[in-house]
Formats: structure tokens, C-alpha cells, sequence
């Protein structure tokens, strides 16, 4: 398989979820301004939707949308650890936490990242990650080590990576302490390390 990847983006969800397997994989870096791979090809050629990540199962077969990628790593691996199997509650527990970090917490992301915004749009798309973050504390209020339990699943790899933008767009995880140790937990883990330091991140 190869990742096409952009540094600290969603698309490092996949990389971590790659390294957490174990198996050798193949990653191309794209440049999310200007849409061309290191390698000097065009990306729209890859994934016509322009964004990362996306991952090439084999020539010709390319499967986009993180959360689709993450549970194809996992599935394809028999890794039911990071992705329960299909069809139980647990399984519908890891798919109700990928949706809320895709459709709720990324997206309230986006905002701040997107060039013309003025600073009151930002400090609002700012106050909107704040009520996700509040919604994700109380979540990890009852001890849990992970975001549906003990177990640490494709899920928390992606909100691992969302939750991190805080630290490049002005948001303290301060007032969150559950959360907090919730990232910094995550952190260590040897996939991330891997994948941070393969990004240029570490």
C-alpha cells in the first residue's frame, strides 16, 4: 500500500494506523497548496477530490476519506483491535466517534485554517472547537484510556491528530485536563513517534 500524505494533516491518522500494523507500506508526500507530490506529478491525478490522505491499494485502485482508509488499513489486517469487527456495537461505537472527529471536530477546524477569514470568524470557529473539546472531556471523565474504552482503535487516531492542531492555531488544552492527558497519552505510542518523525514533525 502507499499513503499519499501532507505533514501534520488528517491524512497523519493513516500513517500512525500504517505503523501500528506493522507492515511495510510506501508514503509520497503532496503539497495540499499546490496539489503536486514530491515525486513532481499531479495530484488531481491521484484523487481527483484534491485532498489527503489518499491510499493506493493497487495500481489503478486508489481509496480516498481518511476514515474509509483507516478502517480499510485495519480490516484488510485483521487488526479487529483498532477496528472491532463489522456488525458489532463496538464496531458502531468506533464508527460514531470517527464521524464525530470528521463531521463535527475537524470541520470546526477549518475556519481557522482557511485564508481570508477574519480574526472574529477564527476566534468563533475557535470558541465551536471549545465545545467539541468540552464534549470530548466528558467523554474521557469516567477514566477510560481511549475514546470508546481500554482498547486504543482507528478513532483515536484520528482525533489525536485534530486535537494536536490546537497547538498550531492558538488553543490551549488547558482547560481540558482529560483531554490533555488524553493527547499526551497517545503521543508516546511508538506509531506516532514513527510517524512524526517520518513527517518532519519530530
Amino acid at each position: 500500500m502507499k499513503l499519499y500524505y501532507s505533514p501534520g494533516a488528517c491524512s497523519m491518522a493513516s500513517h500512525v494506523i500504517l505503523h501500528e500494523i506493522g507492515k511495510p507500506f510506501e508514503v509520497e508526500q503532496v503539497s495540499t497548496k499546490t496539489k503536486v507530490m514530491e515525486s513532481g506529478r499531479d495530484y488531481w491525478a491521484i484523487n481527483p477530490k484534491g485532498a489527503v490522505p489518499a491510499l493506493e491499494i493497487a495500481e489503478g485502485e486508489i481509496l480516498t476519506e481518511g476514515p474509509a482508509i483507516l478502517q480499510y488499513i485495519a480490516d484488510s489486517n485483521g487488526a479487529t483491535d483498532l477496528a472491532p469487527p463489522a456488525g458489532t456495537l463496538a464496531r458502531a461505537r468506533v464508527n460514531e466517534m470517527l464521524s464525530f472527529v470528521g463531521s463535527e471536530l475537524h470541520k470546526a477546524f477549518s475556519p481557522i485554517f482557511q485564508p481570508g477569514k477574519t480574526d472574529a470568524e477564527k476566534d468563533a470557529a475557535r470558541e465551536m472547537v471549545g465545545k467539541k473539546f468540552a464534549w470530548l472531556e466528558s467523554c474521557l471523565a469516567d477514566g477510560r484510556a481511549y475514546l470508546t474504552g481500554s482498547a486504543f482503535t482507528v478513532a483515536d487516531a484520528y482525533a489525536f491528530v485534530v486535537a494536536s492542531w490546537a497547538n498550531v492555531t492558538g488553543i490551549s488544552l488547558a482547560a481540558w485536563p482529560n483531554l490533555t492527558a488524553y493527547v499526551e497519552r497517545i503521543a508516546v505510542r511508538p506509531s506516532v513517534q514513527a510517524t512524526l518523525k517520518a513527517e518532519g514533525l519530530a
